[in-house]
């Protein structure tokens, strides 16, 4: 059986990573792919990158380095170091050929004995590097394959109870930054299907589950930033609010905002309210507002209470995002602004 070697911090995964793994693929009978940890390149955590492989390329093993050495050089110190670590991880496995791009393809190779399969090392088939697509990613979005790509953007999602000004807030927001923004789907489908000012249940899934659906198509033409106009948990409530219970799917899709969404700010209702026919009055709206402010309590959920002008809010979220790391923890964050 023959075993094909590949290595890297896919810092992040992109087109040339991928030729390396499937000329492996195509002429090995094994594939082994070692993610080396590297925080001081990346902050993507090393599970996410590891995990990009595992999606693509299920047939693979992936291999994660998290002590693996952090020096690069062509020094025979620095050489030794990772033949040694890659020797001992591997310990047992007969690798055949070593697929790479760089010069530690011979040294690497001669290691394990190994035929030194380096691809297109002048990178004339994928004229790009992860060095450029950290500085710009979206300048190299044809690089990243949709499952990297989605990885990298920051998701912002704007919660509030009708007219706070969430849907004019996440349209400039988007237009100051050059990217997209998701509008409330609800909206949309409520004015379609309503009977009599309400929906049933499995109208409201198919809301929660339509905004996800068209979410994730709109994210791959994001640039660094996405701005949504509320999550399923509005539309949870509403299902409260209608019926008294929500279906379970609903419920599900709910519980998976905290994870989902990088950013939560909720939009304050000291703004005049804007009283059209499908809304329930200001009473509702402030009732509404204390019950998503106890949600997002309850399910410790941190977020960023917005108020003032147009002009304030967007001032402050701005100042989040300056230096705002998805896969920085939010707490650390907010301690830095």
């Amino acid at each position: 059986m023959t075993t094909g070697l590949a290595l890297g911090k896919f810092a992040p995964l992109h087109k040339g990573h991928q030729l390396l793994i499937e000329t492996s693929l195509r002429e090995n009978d094994h594939t082994i792919v070692v993610i080396y940890n590297s925080p001081d390149v990346t902050a993507i955590p090393l599970p996410v990158r590891a995990g990009w492989i595992r999606t693509l390329y299920p047939q693979v093993a992936g291999k994660e380095a998290w002590d693996g050495p952090m020096e690069v050089g062509n020094t025979p110190e620095i050489r030794r170091m990772h033949e040694n670590y890659l020797l001992n991880l591997l310990q047992g496995e007969n690798i055949t050929a070593f697929y790479s791009s760089e010069f530690y393809g011979d040294h690497i190779s001669r290691a394990f004995g190994a035929t030194d399969r380096r691809i297109d090392p002048d990178r004339i088939q994928v004229p790009v590097s992860a060095t450029a697509i950290r500085k710009h990613f979206r300048n190299h979005s044809q690089f990243l394959d949709p499952v990297v790509y989605r990885d990298l953007i920051t998701r912002v999602v704007f919660l509030g109870a009708p007219s706070t000004g969430k849907t004019t807030l996440a349209r400039e927001l988007a237009t100051v930054h050059k990217t997209v923004w998701m509008p409330e789907y609800g909206r949309e489908y409520w004015d379609k299907h309503q009977s009599n000012r309400r929906l049933n249940m499995e109208q409201l899934v198919e809301i929660a589950e339509g905004h996800c659906e068209r979410e994730e198509a709109l994210i791959l033409q994001a640039d660094q930033t996405i701005f949504i106009d509320t999550d399923a948990t509005t539309t949870y409530m509403f299902s409260l609010y209608y019926h008294g219970q929500a279906h379970p799917r609903l419920t599900e899709l709910a519980a998976e905002t905290r994870a989902r969404y990088d950013l939560f700010f909720l939009c304050e209702t000291d703004i005049p309210y804007d009283e059209t026919w499908d809304r329930s009055g200001d009473v509702q709206r402030q009732l509404f507002q204390q019950q998503i402010k106890a949600d997002l309590v309850m399910r410790k959920v941190p977020f960023i209470s917005l108020k003032g002008t147009l002009s304030e809010r967007m001032q402050t979220v701005n100042h989040v995002l300056q230096n705002f790391n998805r896969y920085q923890s939010i707490a650390e964050h907010l301690r830095m602004i």
